[in-house]
């Protein structure tokens, strides 16, 4: 596709470059299914289940139809919301595709939020169903979920996986018999509205199409060589996009078979991969840490595993080379958002060679570009706002539309800050709204965290500002020390001096503290430590 047609962002360009396949998500399944009906589609495992289950194409299509069917019984109709709060178990994947059989939303919320956040989504939604487990890590959801019931006026249904009696998920959705189902989604429907993590305090309804999601599925799926013979671990949870996009449909668009883990557990995680032959998956940093230390500790090596996309934070050099002398895994960096999807992914045959120092380049059917304040592009190396558009981005805001999206030419600015290499790599420098500026000096913060994060002390770490009367902003660095290990200013400070940073730069307070606040999906809340560091500053 030429960058000229890419510049278009109308669903005609899309589609005939075969970024946009038109297709909805419950076409995948049914496709999936018709091509081999007998395969494994899905082994799920559960913390406190001694044998997964197992369900075949043939069979998840069956599940999908029968709770479609009951869906629409239920008074679920085109457009409707069903929000679904439920670890990685099957039966999340059964609702996902029944929503898209009759043309309704599905609305994925992490299994952590509580009756706060959730009552704020579920009315902002006007959500008909509510599916929630009837426990799970020792909560009890049942009871959250009907404990709220008269605060939410729009709420028909509350459905419990695991529930027993008249609000079950066995009885409610899967006892009856598939009936003949109405219209379900368009390709350029929305089909998930997923909330932003709230790294700057306020969660936004983020609307995907199957078209976005699967152009997703589609990009990464080139860009890893993926087929059907693959096997997907999702310990990524669902309720957000890494999960549900890039593992979940992933896995159903291949054809493939995934692997559902409920509750992260590293040696049960990597005994998983050794047993189910896993090839790929998709996490964060500390997952990669965690199945290297597992492997270490006597977990079984997990032979097949061949590719690990991970994103949300910078990957450190050590750790990429220690799953690839440990494990002879190649991980690959990714830049993602909520409206995003994947934006920018390194190939893994350069993975050794850029995962440590960026983010990757524009998958298949998106565009980058990084500019300055006035909107001009910069040079080569120079940091600026991060602009992005293509086959993968979101259709809008949910009953937002004062919010800004696109602007005339189709582009979206990220709120990120990033620079360029020559070939075309990114790397993330940091947030617009996290910018530091001490004496009229931007301080280089995701740096100062990068080189803290090689301090064999520092297990994490987030620098912010706080107000300072003569200087605008001080930098303060919250830090969760390593096990038996301490750290303070002092040796925060010898530290970066020893590594030639700037002493403008060094932050002047450090607080070291158990755990740092972050999303659900885990994204550290810069905004939350910075109300904290100048509540500090104050009390001094």
């Amino acid at each position: 596709m030429t960058v000229a047609a890419l510049r278009d962002p109308s669903h005609v360009s899309f589609s005939e470059a075969g970024y946009w396949l038109d297709k909805t998500v419950d076409q995948l399944l049914s496709e999936a299914a018709a091509k081999a009906p007998d395969k494994v589609a899905i082994v799920a495992d559960r913390a406190d289940r001694d044998e997964a289950r197992r369900f075949t194409y043939r069979g998840l299509e069956e599940l999908a139809d029968r709770a479609a069917s009951s869906l629409v019984r239920l008074g679920v109709g085109r457009g409707d919301v069903v929000t679904v709060q439920l670890p990685n178990w099957w039966e999340f994947v059964v609702t996902a595709f029944a929503c898209s059989k009759i043309g309704a939303v599905m609305n994925p919320v992490m299994p952590i939020l509580r009756e706060r956040e959730l009552t704020y989504i579920l009315n902002f939604c006007q959500a008909k169903v509510f599916i929630v487990p009837k426990a799970y890590r020792g909560f009890d959801y049942a009871a959250m979920a009907q404990g709220m019931r008269a605060d939410l006026p729009h709420l028909r249904h509350v459905i419990v996986v695991d529930g027993e009696g008249s609000t079950s998920f066995e009885r409610v959705l899967l006892s009856t018999e598939t009936a003949d189902l109405p219209a379900g989604l368009e390709p350029d429907d929305m089909a998930v509205l997923m909330f932003t993590s709230g790294t700057t305090g306020e969660p936004k309804g983020v609307m995907h199409t199957s078209n976005s999601l699967i152009a997703c599925c589609k990009a990464l799926t080139g860009r890893f060589g993926l087929d059907s013979t693959d096997v997907l671990l999702v310990a990524s949870p669902v309720g957000h996009m890494t999960g549900y996009a890039a593992v979940v449909l992933l896995s159903v668009y291949l054809g493939g078979t995934m692997i559902l883990q409920d509750v992260w557990e590293a040696r049960h995680g990597v005994g998983l991969m050794a047993n189910e032959s896993v090839t790929y998956t998709a996490a964060s940093t500390p997952f990669l840490g965690d199945i290297c230390d597992a492997v270490k500790a006597g977990a079984p090596y997990p032979k097949s595993l061949r590719s690990f996309l991970c994103g949300g934070a910078p990957i450190p050099s050590v750790l990429i080379q220690r799953a690839a002398d440990e494990l002879g895994l190649t991980v690959c960096s990714l830049w993602g958002m909520t409206e995003v999807l994947s934006g920018t992914l390194t190939e893994p045959a350069r993975a050794a060679e850029k995962s440590a120092s960026t983010d990757g380049r524009a998958l298949d059917g998106m565009e980058i570009r990084i500019v300055d304040p006035a909107g001009s592009p910069v040079e080569e190396g120079q940091s600026g706002r991060l602009l992005v558009r293509g086959a993968q981005m979101f259709k809008g805001y949910y009953k937002r539309p004062e919010l800004p999206t696109f602007d005339k030419d189709g582009w979206f600015d990220s709120g990120d800050l990033a620079y360029m290499d020559k070939d075309g790599y990114i790397r993330i420098s940091g947030r617009v709204k996290d910018i530091l500026i001490r004496g009229g000096e931007n301080v280089p913060v995701v740096e100062i965290e990068n080189l803290l994060y090689k301090h064999p002390a520092v297990a994490a770490v987030a620098v912010v500002g706080f107000p300072d009367a003569r200087l605008g902003e001080r930098g303060c660095a919250f830090i969760v020390a390593r096990t038996g290990c301490t750290i303070d200013l002092a040796a925060v400070q010898a530290y970066l001096g020893e590594a030639k940073m700037a002493k403008q730069f060094w932050p002047e307070r450090v607080e070291v503290v158990a755990e740092l606040p972050r999303t659900a999906s885990g994204k550290i809340q810069k905004f939350k430590l910075r109300e904290l560091a100048a509540a500090l500053a104050d009390a001094k």
